[in-house]
């Protein structure tokens, strides 16, 4: 478990199915083209789960080699390289929270927690939490709301915006993210933004519902 979904218990054969069930997209609607035969030569070749997949394709003599194999060229192996690394969001810079005070992300980086992913394993239980506030002086209401951000962090593509958002909306989780209704979400998401100007657009339906699916992906550690 921890910060991230881990990759190497995500069977390739399991991934072929997520993909063709999941809300991509345009952009990336070609990864739902000939699933079987792509799917089926990365096991062919010995690939077994996800984790390996992104190794491999990450050398550049390996994706110059599977570039050339008639299914997978065309683009389709950067495509899907830029699909999995999104499983693996990166970590939020506390700094970039500044809604919270100076003083507070001051008191953190000294003692070298600067990103959620840093921060996550300082708060899991509220024993950790409450010994962080031991050793920062940071009162705990602070560290509870850091901590619902991080938990909000680990979703896929939620930046420090989208994460106060959600947190402001109520769903300061990344559980009653994934238990919310999409429909219902992609409605007060969009009201919100209206209402603040967070943004010059919206944020479309599709986007709402990656963001509810992978949410529910993530491993649920964190005590409250």
């Amino acid at each position: 478990m921890g910060y991230y979904i881990d990759l190497g218990k995500i069977t390739i054969e399991d991934y072929q199915t997520k993909l063709k069930s999941s809300y991509l997209p345009p952009s990336r609607l070609i990864l739902k083209e000939k699933l079987g035969e792509r799917f089926g030569y990365f096991e062919q070749i010995g690939i077994t789960n996800v984790k390996e997949l992104i190794q491999i394709l990450k050398r550049k003599d390996k994706f110059a080699e599977l570039s050339k194999v008639a299914c997978l060229s065309g683009g389709y192996l950067t495509i899907l390289l830029r699909e999995l690394n999104s499983i693996l969001p990166k970590p939020n810079k506390l700094a970039d929270f500044i809604w919270i005070s100076k003083n507070t992300i001051d008191k953190l980086e000294k003692n070298g927690i600067t990103n959620t992913e840093k921060l996550y394993y300082k708060v899991l239980t509220k024993i950790d939490r409450q010994k962080l506030v031991a050793s920062t002086g940071i009162d705990y209401t602070e560290i509870l709301e850091l901590t619902k951000l991080t938990d909000l962090s680990r979703i896929k593509w939620v930046g420090v915006t989208y994460a106060q958002m959600l947190y402001d909306l109520g769903l300061d989780t990344a559980e009653k993210v994934s238990k919310a209704d999409p429909n219902d979400l992609y409605v007060r998401i969009n009201q919100r933004i209206k209402e603040h100007h967070i943004f010059k657009g919206g944020i479309g339906i599709n986007d709402v519902k990656i963001l509810v699916e992978t949410a529910n992906e993530l491993p649920l550690e964190i005590e409250y």
